[in-house]
């Protein structure tokens, strides 16, 4: 693989519960100082990396540091812990998985259920909530308690490996959006806009973080990079697919935040068709993106979202294909190099 896999797996890897993006925006302020002009941090705890430009303008690129994680709730006397979602999950993706409880110390644990040997038939009928289970750090319960407070965030425990063409693990929503934008940017030959690169906070809870960015940057224009989903696998009708694995960057013509900037829309899917960058379109029913939170805040920018397409997204085993990273970066720094201000204006 052409992609620089180690830097992959370090964000992948870095621990950034919403609101707790401590450990993953240390590595980003690390990364963006080696391609930016100024490196901030806002109150809110988004990084903001800036690049200047040759012409004028801001063109904001944001993608966001946080993972879908959880928060302890509830202690027991013998030290099982119930949580809180932050951020959405299917309940089925957690049975048997390992996490990590960011305690004074980090503990690894497991997702503990009833066993389905004890389970009554009306048990086995049902399909699983988030209140059916907690999680087992192995300790005592006093022990539990010296070690872990309410309050304490838990993150997934996974490494990311190869699997045939693909890459698989944990966070690719939305390490891989901050990696495409790093890269991007390193591939651009120039940029004639001011680039301000925003690692947000806070997605997975409501685009919190670049709400608060979009407002304080005040961008001409906006990209979001995320993931979308790739559906593309048996017992899903083709229409229902949104992307497909190894097909190219997903151009973002809708979601559950936005209906995505024709122009914009259209001007992307031109610039790949000229520099012949494998592309598809993206329309996804339900979810949102921090491309929402840059069209309406701020002034109202022109605003856009390359995605890469994602199987098992919001699990402990989300898979990507690198030539959709490949594309989704040519796309990043095309655009870098290609944008100038006022070219969305009615």
């Amino acid at each position: 693989m052409s992609l620089n896999v180690e830097l992959l797996k370090e964000l992948c890897t870095a621990p950034g519960a919403p609101g707790h993006e401590d450990k993953v925006r240390e590595l980003v302020v690390r990364e963006w100082k080696t391609v930016c002009d100024d490196v901030s941090i806002d109150s809110l705890g988004n990084v903001i990396g800036v690049k200047k430009g040759t012409a004028g303008g801001k063109f904001m690129i944001s993608g966001h540091m946080d993972e879908i994680g959880f928060m302890i709730s509830n202690i027991t006397d013998k030290g099982f812990m119930h949580f809180i979602p932050l951020g959405g999950f299917d309940p089925k993706t957690l049975t048997a998985q390992r996490v990590i409880v960011h305690g004074r110390k980090d503990l690894i644990g497991v997702m503990g259920s009833k066993p389905i040997h004890v389970m009554t038939d009306a048990d086995k009928g049902k399909p699983p909530k988030l209140k059916d289970f907690f999680i087992d750090v192995g300790l005592p319960g006093d022990k539990v308690k010296e070690l872990v407070r309410v309050g304490d965030v838990v993150t997934r425990e996974r490494e990311i490996i190869e699997i045939g063409d693909m890459l698989n693990g944990k966070s690719f929503d939305d390490r891989i959006g901050l990696f495409v934008m790093l890269e991007g940017l390193r591939a651009a030959k120039a940029n004639k806009m001011d680039i301000y690169l925003v690692g947000s906070v806070q997605e997975e809870v409501g685009l919190r973080g670049a709400t608060v960015a979009t407002q304080n940057i005040k961008p001409d224009m906006g990209i979001a990079l995320d993931v979308t989903l790739a559906c593309d696998v048996p017992f899903t009708e083709a229409h229902q697919f949104i992307s497909k694995m190894g097909e190219g960057a997903a151009i973002k013509a809708y979601d559950g935040s936005v209906v995505t900037n024709p122009r914009v829309v259209n001007y992307m899917r031109e610039l790949c068709e000229k520099r012949e960058i494998a592309h598809q379109l993206e329309i996804l029913p339900a979810g949102g993106t921090d491309t929402g939170a840059i069209e309406r805040s701020g002034g109202g920018a022109a605003a856009g979202c390359i995605s890469v397409p994602t199987r098992y997204v919001h699990s402990h085993i989300e898979m990507i294909h690198p030539k959709d990273v490949e594309a989704s970066i040519d796309l990043m720094a095309a655009m870098i190099e290609d944008c100038e201000k006022g070219m969305f204006k009615f």
